[in-house]
């Protein structure tokens, strides 16, 4: 199943008994001067905050590593960010130092304001295993429980915001639609790294996974 294309509000009005907006990972870290900063990535809070005002149902998403965590490439000697090592759950990229639990870098943006927010979902606390997907940490076995809360909440609608395109929010989608929501994505309230084409992967791979892209007027208008 392709994705539909934006083609008015009608067609993408959130049901707000069904729907969540799900925020990813804005946080300090992410955001231009933070540790691992996506381009643009200060671009899309006001992006998050208007379209928040859409939904009842809200959940925020925050990185909270511990110190040492196995995804920073200060924890392999020898090795620099962005490089790549293999670990029991597979590939992984390596990164700077970012999100580590109770440090400035992992608050959440300082413009963001969707006070209604129900939930905030922390991930990636695992010492071991790295977590880019609200809904399983990286070896794709270790659930964090956000497919249940929403299933008792009478959540069939997904629509995601926020950081980083091609890594939380990709990983994000692909479960969403893999445990059966319909899965919407908007396009101008992310970012991504771009990692060598990653941008334009995750795009392609969220296509063929029936995952919509849509953009903010679309819920707006």
């Amino acid at each position: 199943m392709a994705p539909s294309s934006s083609s008015g509000a009608a067609a993408h009005a959130p049901d707000q008994n069904r729907s969540v907006l799900l925020v990813v990972d804005i946080q300090v870290d992410f955001l231009p001067g933070g540790a691992l900063a996506v381009p643009g990535g200060d671009e899309i809070v006001g992006v998050a905050n208007h379209v928040a005002t859409r939904f009842n149902t809200v959940v925020l998403t925050q990185d909270w590593h511990p110190a040492g965590h196995v995804s920073f490439a200060s924890s392999h000697p020898g090795k620099a960010p962005f490089e790549t090592i293999a670990l029991p759950y597979g590939e992984q990229v390596l990164w700077p130092d970012h999100c580590v639990q109770d440090s400035t870098g992992a608050r959440l943006a300082s413009r963001l304001e969707i006070p209604h927010a129900q939930l905030t979902l922390r991930k990636g606390f695992h010492r071991g295993i790295d977590s880019y997907s609200a809904f399983f940490e990286a070896d794709r076995s270790t659930p964090t429980g956000l497919a249940g809360y929403l299933r008792e909440r009478g959540i069939s609608h997904v629509y995601l915001v926020g950081l980083a395109t091609d890594f939380c929010i990709l990983w994000s989608a692909l479960d969403a639609v893999r445990h059966g929501f319909t899965t919407h994505v908007i396009e101008d309230g992310c970012r991504g790294l771009d990692i060598d084409g990653s941008l334009a992967r995750a795009w392609d791979q969220m296509e063929k996974a029936g995952v919509h892209r849509m953009r903010a007027a679309d819920i707006l208008a």
